[in-house]
């Protein structure tokens, strides 16, 4: 399994966002410039983020977004399935309820890609916004990626 750029930049986003609107609505703006993401791109991962009721908009004066649940009952699982779709590293129809698979019966690989995706669906949602929130904080502390001649993460 690979991430696209969504789900990379919209993990990435979504930690700025939790991180800096504790207090109040944070602009689109302002965690493009934060976290080196075009707005026109950031607006998109934050529509879908948006649509699966992970993220709020505030209108008016100091309006922005927000978080539209604590961090801590949202996991990355949740974000990355809001951007990616499927998280599934194989597709293998002997897996589908509904038989898709003429071998199915006889195929014993189908237990290894079941492994595997379980394997990646229990990793991704046993991590919660809550627990990135807090190491993002612990590397600010330190000095993170605000140094100068950085180059942020992808």
């Amino acid at each position: 399994m690979k991430l696209s750029t969504k789900g990379r930049y919209g993990l990435r986003a979504l930690i700025d966002l939790a991180v800096y609107s504790e207090e109040s609505a944070v602009s689109i703006s302002s965690i493009a410039a934060r976290e080196h993401i075009s707005e026109s791109y950031l607006e998109q991962l934050v529509a879908k983020l948006k649509k699966a009721r992970l993220v709020k908009s505030i209108r008016g004066a100091g309006g922005g977004y927000m978080l539209a649940r604590p961090a801590e009952e949202i996991s990355v699982g949740d974000i990355l399935r809001a951007l990616e779709g499927n998280l599934e590293a194989v597709a293998c129809a002997g897996l589908d309820a509904e038989g898709g698979c003429e071998e199915a019966d006889f195929c014993v690989t189908k237990y290894v890609w079941q492994r595997i995706n379980d394997s990646i669906t229990q990793a991704v949602d046993e991590i919660k916004l809550s627990q990135l929130v807090e190491e993002s904080k612990a590397v600010k502390d330190r000095g993170g990626a605000e140094q100068q001649g950085r180059r942020p993460c992808q």
